[in-house]
């Protein structure tokens, strides 16, 4: 990598003391500036373990991915890095997959990468089959209504941090991911997908597709997201 650029990662976190502490140890700490843990409402000891490792630990007591991740955003604007990694505290992703990710942006050109599950080959039972066909229906809708042919809404991805303010990310929710590739279609960035590894989860089922209800609220606010951008002013 050429002109080393300032990267930030935003790990989300709720109730993640067994996973997280190897996701902060498998980040490629060479190239990452900083990290920052946004815990969600633990009641376990997710920040002592965020802590212990270095990580900045702040609290966003309103549940939800996107209030997570809207308060990681709001910390950033008094750093301002030039790069923004999105990944999940549960040690699905491989962490050190970051560089594959981060690459487009900084060798290519690119404002926004999706790490896709789907072209690099998720491992068996890591993504459940309620998740791939809300993920192949999802990205159909795009493709249809917005004109770009995404593979998955894979929560591993990097941005350009002054383009993701551009955005003006506002779910809360389940939408988060979905919201931000309408609106990165819609304000023209330049978009790729790298293939990434995928692994089953640590520490249970998912919180979201792992439950009946998880799945039926994801799937309504992810659809609901889809077509509320479809006639909205860019």
């Amino acid at each position: 990598m050429r002109d080393h650029p300032r990267i930030a990662v935003l790990i989300p976190a709720l109730n993640e003391e067994a996973a997280l502490p190897h996701v902060l140890a498998d980040l490629p700490r060479a190239i990452v500036d900083e990290i920052v843990v946004i815990d969600n409402g633990s009641v376990d000891h997710t920040v002592a373990m965020a802590c212990s490792a270095g990580a900045t630990v702040i609290s966003e007591p309103l549940r939800g991915y996107g209030s997570a991740c809207l308060a990681g955003i709001a910390h950033l604007k008094s750093t301002t890095p030039d790069i923004v990694v999105f990944l999940d505290a549960d040690y699905s992703d491989y962490p050190d997959d970051l560089p594959t990710v981060v690459q487009p942006i900084i060798d290519e050109g690119y404002d926004f990468v999706i790490g896709s599950r789907t072209k690099g080959g998720a491992a068996p039972g890591s993504l459940l089959l309620q998740a791939r066909l809300g993920n192949s229906l999802a990205t159909f809708l795009i493709r249809l209504l917005y004109g770009f042919a995404y593979s998955d809404l894979g929560p591993f991805r990097a941005i350009r941090f002054s383009r993701l303010l551009e955005l003006k990310m506002a779910d809360r929710t389940y939408g988060w991911n979905v919201e931000m590739q309408i609106k990165a279609v819609r304000r023209n960035l330049r978009i790729t997908e790298v293939p990434v590894r995928y692994r089953k989860r640590g520490g249970g089922e998912s919180k979201v597709s792992g439950t009946l209800k998880g799945t039926i609220l994801a799937g309504y606010k992810i659809l609901w997201t889809v077509f509320r951008y479809a006639r909205a002013p860019v």
